[in-house]
């Protein structure tokens, strides 16, 4: 039943931060799956018999994608295969099935927040077999076969009914469809007090979830309304849809502003959450008050020690480097290491699996703890509600009270989307030729302490990731950061994240725009911004 097809190499899957992302038709294109899929395959050794977990966020050309997955899984030898029920996964599900089950990898099917549909964004990347995505050596492997690949492995065999859950055999591979929900759910069950939470919900406290039709919907559905007892509705948009509803599945205050509007209302809910397209990001919004990613991570490592399953401490905080310095403070306080690290979930992975970091975060409403090797989504919701159980203070107390014993760091990220490659790339050259020349400038009454380009050297391995990201501090502690993302799927992103520390009890409220005012002018002056880009404001203000 095995069948070699002749392929040709398509000279543009090298993988970014979180596997292949492009679009739709792309992907459509004559063998253009199969080879990545096969390249994954031919890079890794020692599979034979072994479990494979693949899953997706439910996104346009996932289901299909996932039947070829399958014939070609079993056609090169792994003995089983875990698939969740409809194709859906979330990615923080994906890697605690990974983790549960002793699979030796997975394949996730996501384009993460970015948009759906038949001509939008999909994408596929591998994780190995600690639930977390495939460090750079597999990646780097991947995208060396993808170059030369002549050929790839399948079955002649029909689709398999993904909507049934059960056990299928496939050409000798065991194919096990499973409740997608079931395993995390437990798993959250272990970590947080659902007594407590449940005791709060009956109490009249009111929550609205925007699950932005993504895969978080099922997910949210079952913990917060039937698990926890939070009232019918709570959970909005919960159906996952190929297209997402024809909405962007970002949960950020552009794309969620419907969520925000609510929170800033006269009639808003105690607190609001969303989640993006796999279920790894979030957005946390208290009554009257939008909490910072950046912010909520420092105050849920401020805070975990009142959820079970972080009672007895934590090992460490870790955060990647363009995610402001407010936890690093939480950190001091407690005793404990502070790792900053490249972008990308798989940096922590070392940190975590050493036993050197408990909880994570990335200012780009990614947060997780070790308890599976992604961010989370929901588990950061989760640890908010059991935070908000025990202290029996609102959101906005929280953070009040937070800003006043740390200091509050203001922070923004000003987002440009889809810049001329060129253009991008132009504007990064141009300023790191200008780092040397920097410290000791003033720029909009701002003297730059240091200027450099991050590097990072991985605590565990000793591995080196170099031009990371440009940093331009200043005296008083602010800080400006520019960076290409890698997650988009056209042109370039030039993100700029902008932060300022202030510990006069006086200025802790500030509107945000205003106390970054001097450093968004000075961002502009130093990179040339407009000049390069041609743009007068950025598309998205985190």
């Amino acid at each position: 039943m095995i069948r070699t097809v002749a392929t040709t190499p398509y000279d543009d899957q090298k993988p970014g931060t979180s596997g292949l992302r492009k679009k739709v038709p792309v992907f459509q294109q004559k063998n253009y799956a199969e080879n990545f899929i096969q390249s994954v395959f031919d890079s890794l050794e020692g599979f034979a018999g072994k479990t494979l977990v693949i899953g997706g966020d439910g996104r346009y050309y996932n289901r299909e994608v996932i039947q070829t997955a399958l014939r070609m899984a079993a056609a090169n030898g792994f003995g089983r295969a875990i698939v969740g029920q409809g194709g859906l996964l979330s990615t923080p599900a994906a890697s605690n099935v990974i983790r549960r089950h002793g699979a030796f990898g997975g394949l996730v099917l996501s384009a993460s927040h970015n948009p759906g549909g038949p001509t939008e964004d999909f994408g596929i990347k591998y994780n190995v077999g600690n639930g977390g995505p495939a460090p750079e050596r597999i990646t780097e492997a991947v995208f060396a076969r993808s170059k030369v690949i002549d050929r790839y492995l399948t079955l002649d065999a029909p689709d398999l009914d993904l909507d049934r859950t059960g056990t299928f055999d496939l050409g000798g591979m065991a194919v096990e469809v499973i409740d997608p929900v079931a395993d995390y759910a437990a798993l959250m069950e272990t970590l947080f007090d659902f007594d407590a939470i449940r005791a709060m919900f009956a109490g009249g406290f009111r929550m609205a979830f925007d699950a932005m039709h993504a895969v978080t919907g099922p997910y949210a559905t079952e913990i917060l309304e039937r698990r926890l007892g939070a009232a019918p509705g709570t959970v909005r948009n919960g159906v996952p849809l190929p297209d997402f509803g024809g909405h962007h599945p970002d949960p950020n205050l552009v794309h969620a502003k419907e969520l925000h509007d609510l929170m800033m209302g006269p009639d808003a809910p105690d607190f609001g959450a969303a989640s993006d397209g796999d279920g790894d990001r979030n957005l946390i919004i208290g009554r009257g008050i939008f909490v910072t990613p950046s912010d909520s991570l420092a105050m849920l490592a401020a805070n975990a020690h009142l959820a079970p399953g972080y009672a007895a401490g934590l090992k460490g905080i870790a955060r990647s480097m363009p995610t402001s310095a407010a936890a690093d403070r939480v950190a001091e306080k407690l005793g404990i290491g502070l790792y900053e690290t490249p972008t990308g979930w798989k940096f922590f992975g070392n940190l975590l699996d050493a036993g050197m970091a408990t909880i994570c975060g990335e200012e780009s409403a990614g947060t997780g703890s070790d308890h599976v090797r992604e961010k989370d989504g929901l588990w950061a919701v989760l640890l908010w509600l059991n935070i908000l159980a025990v202290r029996k203070e609102s959101a906005k107390e929280i953070a009040r009270r937070h800003w006043a014993e740390y200091g509050r760091n203001y922070y923004a990220r000003h987002d440009y989307e889809a810049v001329e490659t060129e253009r991008a790339n132009a504007l990064m050259a141009e300023l790191r030729g200008r780092l040397a020349s920097l410290p000791g400038t003033a720029v909009q009454g701002l003297t730059v302490a240091f200027a450099d380009d991050f590097s990072y050297t991985d605590p565990v391995d000793g591995s080196v990731s170099r031009n990371q990201g440009i940093r331009i501090g200043f005296e008083g502690g602010s800080r400006i950061v520019f960076r290409l993302s890698g997650t988009g799927t056209e042109g370039a992103t030039i993100r700029v994240y902008l932060e300022r520390y202030e510990d006069d009890p006086a200025r802790l409220a500030q509107e945000t725009p205003d106390a970054l005012a001097d450093l968004i002018l000075a961002a502009d002056a130093i990179a040339g911004i407009g000049r390069h880009t041609g743009r007068a404001a950025p598309d998205v203000v985190t």
